[in-house]
């Protein structure tokens, strides 16, 4: 890829979501995958500070990988949907959970909040940042609830939902960085590579 033709380090993405993997191949990026090393994700989530502890769970998804592989690029991230400010939906813990998180984003707005962290143990290097996204979602009817429930694609989506998906359906409009929604912003994602790129090729003309 043009734009990060200085990188000479693997990358490994530190998660096994199928998305964040389809965004990172669509964005032309080779990459390898490791497990995320992150057991109890909730114990990370402070509502007084959202962006930072988020920020905080992905840089500790990306740690395990980095240590394992000190000389590879390890991006770790997560995402999580906030209503009303402060009340977080994160996975579902099984069918009725997700139709609870639908009827709650019904005919409103919400926030879905993405944080990638990248990690080089070699050189201690760790940035991050999070990035939000506003999506609009029409009246639900509980027919069609149940009907997107009869599927399995809700598992495993923070919101119960999959914008990439049949959950499209269900969204008016969105304000901000699509590929937020489905796991991983784009440009903020770049824009962390970019930066490691900047730091290396200024350390190594010392």
């Amino acid at each position: 890829m043009v734009l990060l033709h200085g990188l000479k380090r693997p990358i490994i993405l530190a998660s096994a979501s199928p998305r964040r993997s389809q965004i990172l191949s669509m964005m032309g990026v080779g990459f390898g995958v490791a497990g995320s090393g992150v057991a109890d994700e909730d114990v990370y989530i402070d509502l007084n500070d959202l962006d930072t502890s988020l920020r905080r769970l992905a840089e500790a998804k990306a740690e395990s990988a980095s240590l394992k592989r000190p000389e590879a690029l390890v991006l770790g991230a997560d995402t999580i949907v906030v209503i009303d400010g402060n009340g977080v939906l994160g996975k579902p813990a099984g069918k009725s959970d997700a139709a609870r998180m639908l009827r709650a984003l019904s005919g409103r707005s919400h926030t879905v909040v993405t944080a990638v962290a990248l990690r080089c143990a070699e050189v201690g290097f760790c940035v991050s940042t999070a990035v939000h996204t506003v999506v609009f979602f029409r009246e639900l009817g509980n027919e069609e609830i149940e009907h997107y429930l009869s599927f399995p694609e809700y598992e495993d989506k923070a919101g119960s939902y999959a914008v990439q998906g049949g959950g499209m359906t269900f969204i008016d409009r969105i304000e901000g960085c699509y590929y937020n929604v489905m796991g991983l912003p784009v440009t903020a994602t770049l824009g962390l590579l970019k930066e490691f790129i900047r730091k290396e090729s200024l350390h190594g003309g010392e």
